[in-house]
C-alpha cells in the first residue's frame, strides 16, 4: 500500500472509533467515505490482501438475510468472512468494513462477503474482483433512485462480462431478467430455482415486472408463477425459456411464520448431491434465500453438512424477521419495502394464521426508504382482509398508508392512525395479541432505537 492509503485507513479507523464510541452510529458509513477521499483505491487494495477472495450478493429483495445466511455457514466451516454485517451496502460501505482487516500484516480473514446495493455493484465488481457474484432478483424498488429493471440489468450485464473464468456467477433461474445475464460472460454461471410448483399461481399477479421476453419481446407464459415474475416462464413465441438450474429446491413445506423444511438437489461435477433441513424462517422467500444461500456456499466448495448445520441454527438479521419480547408479549418484526416484499411479508403472516392479526404498519418517505410511495398500490395488502383485529398505521405516510388499508377492504373501526412511532408502538402493545411490526427501512430504524433506548434491543451495529 502506498504512503496515502495508509493515511486514509488511519483516519478513518479513527472516525470509526469515535463514532461508536461517543454514539454518532455504527461507523459503517462515514469512515469508508473518509478512506475514499484520501486514497480512492483503498477498497481494491485492501480485497487483494484476501487469500479467499470476495463474495458478492445483490438483488432488490433477500439480500441482507442471504448475505448473513452465507456469513453463518463460513463461520460454520470455521473460516468467517470479513462482513459488513450491519447492511451498510454502498460502496462506501464496503470500503468501511475492510477497516476490519487492519492496516498492518496478514489479515485475520482469509474471504470477504458483501451485501451490495443495487446501484453500487458495479462499482463493487470493478473494485474488489469477486471470486463469487450472488445475483437473487430484480424488482421494481425505488424509482426516484435506481430506474426501471431493465436499466439496472443493463449495467449489471456490462460488469459482469469483465469477470474472468476463474470467478463464478450464481444466478436465479426463476428471475426473467437475472437469469438472461449469463448470456456472453466468460464466468462460470450457476443457476438455482424452485421446482415444488404447488407454491405457484396460474396467472401473474399484477405487481411483476420483467414480463415480456429477453429475446422477442412477447408476453411471457407462466407454469406456474410464484410471485411478481418469478416462476417457471417460456416464450410461445420463440421458445425462449427458463434455464434449468443445477441447484434446485425440490420440495418446500411451509409452516406459517414458524419456519419451512426444504429439500434441495445439487447437481455437480462428482453427481447429484441431495440436502434436507429445518430453516428457522418463515416465508416462501426467505426459503428462497436460503436456496441462494446453499448455492453460492456450493460455489465455495463448503461441504452440505456444513451449510445444513449452518442454516438450521440461523437467526435473520435485524427488522427483517426480528422476534423478541416486549411487556411479557410476542413481537415480530418484519421489514416491508417494495410491492413484491411487502405482498410476500403479507402471504407470510396470514397464511395458517390461527388468531386475527394485531399490526403496526409504520411508512417512511425518507431517501434510504425511497420518496415515491405509490408502490403501496402494488402491494397485495388485499390479502389482510379477514385477517385482523386491528391495524396501527404510522410513519411519514402514515395517512398513506391507512388510505391504501380503506381501499383494500380493511373496515374503518379497525384502524388508528398515529404518526408518532413511539406513541403508535404504545398503542398496538396494548392489544392483548401477538404484536406484528410491518415497517420500511427507516421506520425500522427508529423503531429499533425507540427499544434500544428502552433496553429491549442492542444498536443494529451490536446485533
Amino acid at each position: 500500500m502506498t504512503i496515502r492509503e495508509h493515511v486514509g485507513l488511519s483516519v478513518a479507523q479513527l472516525a470509526q472509533w469515535a463514532s461508536r464510541q461517543f454514539g454518532f452510529g455504527g461507523g459503517t458509513n462515514l469512515p469508508g467515505r473518509i478512506a475514499r477521499w484520501v486514497a480512492p483505491n483503498v477498497l481494491r487494495h485492501q480485497t487483494k490482501r484476501l487469500t479467499g477472495g470476495v463474495v458478492l450478493v445483490s438483488g432488490t429483495n433477500g439480500k441482507t438475510t442471504t448475505s448473513r445466511m452465507i456469513a453463518a455457514i463460513c463461520s460454520q466451516q470455521g473460516q468467517p468472512a470479513l462482513h459488513n454485517r450491519a447492511g451498510a451496502n454502498l460502496i462506501t460501505g464496503l470500503t468501511a468494513a475492510t477497516l476490519d482487516l487492519g492496516i498492518w500484516g496478514q489479515p485475520d480473514y482469509q474471504r470477504a462477503l458483501f451485501e451490495v446495493d443495487e446501484a453500487h455493484l458495479p462499482a463493487a465488481i470493478a473494485e474488489t474482483q469477486p471470486r463469487v457474484v450472488l445475483l437473487l432478483n430484480l424488482f421494481r424498488d425505488q424509482l426516484d433512485r435506481y430506474g426501471e429493471v431493465d436499466t439496472l440489468a443493463a449495467k449489471w450485464q456490462k460488469v459482469l462480462a469483465t469477470l474472468p473464468s476463474s470467478s463464478t456467477v450464481v444466478l436465479n433461474a426463476d428471475d426473467p431478467a437475472v437469469a438472461d445475464l449469463a448470456t456472453g460472460l466468460q464466468a462460470k454461471v450457476l443457476f438455482y430455482g424452485l421446482e415444488d410448483v404447488r407454491h405457484g399461481n396460474d396467472a401473474l399477479r399484477h405487481a411483476a415486472d420483467s414480463i415480456f421476453c429477453r429475446r422477442c419481446g412477447q408476453p411471457y407464459q407462466y407454469e406456474p408463477a410464484y410471485y411478481g415474475h418469478i416462476g417457471r416462464y417460456h416464450c410461445p413465441a420463440c421458445g425462449h425459456r427458463r434455464p434449468e438450474p443445477q441447484i434446485s429446491l425440490r420440495q418446500l413445506e411451509l409452516d406459517g411464520t414458524r419456519g419451512s423444511i426444504l429439500r434441495v438437489v445439487l447437481e455437480q461435477s462428482q453427481g447429484q448431491q441431495a440436502l434436507e433441513l429445518n430453516l428457522p424462517l418463515p416465508g416462501l422467500y426467505n426459503a428462497l434465500n436460503a436456496l441462494a444461500a446453499i448455492a453460492a456456499t456450493s460455489a465455495l466448495d463448503i461441504p452440505l453438512l456444513t451449510i445444513r448445520n449452518a442454516l438450521e441454527q440461523f437467526s435473520a438479521a435485524f427488522g427483517r424477521i426480528e422476534r423478541f419480547e416486549y411487556q411479557q408479549k410476542q413481537v415480530l418484526m418484519a421489514l416491508i419495502k417494495n410491492p413484491i416484499g411487502a405482498s410476500e411479508t403479507v402471504r407470510m403472516i396470514t397464511n395458517g394464521s390461527q388468531t386475527p392479526l394485531n399490526l403496526l404498519i409504520a411508512i417512511n418517505d425518507k431517501i434510504a426508504d425511497g420518496t415515491d410511495v405509490s408502490w403501496l398500490w402494488d402491494a397485495d395488502f388485499e390479502a389482510l382482509v379477514g385477517h385482523t383485529q386491528r391495524i396501527v398505521v404510522s410513519g411519514t405516510r402514515a395517512a398513506d398508508m391507512a388510505n391504501r388499508l380503506k381501499y383494500a377492504g380493511i373496515e374503518p373501526q379497525q384502524l388508528q392512525v398515529e404518526p408518532d412511532l413511539a406513541q403508535a408502538f404504545d398503542l398496538a402493545i396494548a392489544n392483548d395479541v401477538e404484536l406484528t411490526l410491518l415497517p420500511t427501512y427507516t421506520a425500522m430504524l427508529e423503531m429499533r432505537e425507540v427499544l434500544v433506548d428502552r433496553g429491549v434491543l442492542k444498536p443494529f451495529w451490536e446485533s
